[in-house]
């Protein structure tokens, strides 16, 4: 198990989970439905097994890549310490498991399944057709807030959405920063990346603008339900950690990549979390 959830790395869970539970309790908050217990633990089972699916099936494509890169030889498939057939096999019982959880949890959410399934797992196959794979990797995560909604509706909202759009621009625009460290391993293996295509520069502003993007989507549920001074201490919160991590990263320093991207974006999600909580608690 272990050795599995170094495979998928579970740690970086952080980054959407609190977002989904975001979408949950927003439904619970502006529609009347009461908590269920039941409902939140398969919607947490949906949001666990659809990113093992997705990282179990991007370290099984990668696994050639990865064992030429320096930086992720050190991967398990490449390392030899999980079989390419254990990985796509971890994939696929996932996969199962997410659609099984999906038909305990209403119809939309068991219709929607394949498609979510299709998003979160074709990011692997993007580095080697497009640029564009960091917002397909944003859309995976962005479907998070919007899926947990659903659970909860299995009708879409305006609000939950802003949320998913949110989450895509943030994690597009983190995963740009993080390419930075494989700039010219993917330039000269011929894979498409941001940073690949433009250079560093010009990808950390494209980051920059897609941050700015984030903000403002997470800003935008003000307009449209109530909200008070802790989801504005939030929005504070996550605003300075954006800036934050542009302020530690730059093209020809790329020693505090790893705190820009874990760190810093994990403490944003589960502090924006945690006063979004306390901010409909009190209200």
């Amino acid at each position: 198990m272990k050795k599995y959830m170094s495979l998928v790395l579970f740690a970086h869970s952080i980054f959407a989970l609190p977002f989904a539970i975001i979408g949950f309790f927003l439904a619970i908050k502006t529609t009347g439905f009461q908590f269920d217990w039941k409902l939140f633990v398969l919607m947490l089972v949906c949001m666990v097994t659809a990113r093992n699916a997705a990282m179990a099936f991007n370290r099984y494509l990668d696994r050639d890549i990865d064992a030429l890169n320096p930086r992720t030889a050190v991967r398990d498939i490449p390392a030899g310490r999980i079989s390419p057939k254990q990985a796509l096999t971890f994939t696929i019982i996932n996969c199962i498991v997410f659609m099984v959880a999906c038909y305990f949890i209403n119809a939309m959410c068991l219709v929607l399944a394949p498609v979510a399934l299709f998003v979160v797992l074709f990011y692997s196959y993007m580095k080697r057709i497009s640029p564009l794979c960091h917002l397909v990797l944003g859309l995976g995560l962005g479907l998070a807030p919007v899926g947990a909604y659903l659970a909860v509706t299995g009708a879409f909202s305006i609000v939950p959405i802003f949320y998913g759009l949110a989450v895509l621009t943030w994690v597009s625009g983190f995963d740009i920063i993080y390419a930075l460290q494989d700039e010219e391993f993917d330039r000269a293996n011929g894979l498409n990346s941001i940073p690949a295509n433009f250079g560093g520069p010009k990808a950390l502003r494209i980051s920059e603008v897609l941050h700015v993007l984030s903000f403002i989507f997470v800003s935008l549920p003000v307009f449209f339900m109530p909200t008070g001074w802790f989801y504005y201490i939030g929005l504070l919160f996550y605003g300075s950690l954006l800036i934050y991590q542009h302020r530690i990263v730059s093209p020809t320093d790329l020693s505090r990549v790893d705190r820009a991207f874990m760190t810093t974006n994990g403490i944003a999600s589960v502090v924006f979390m945690v006063f979004y909580l306390l901010d409909i608690a009190f209200i």
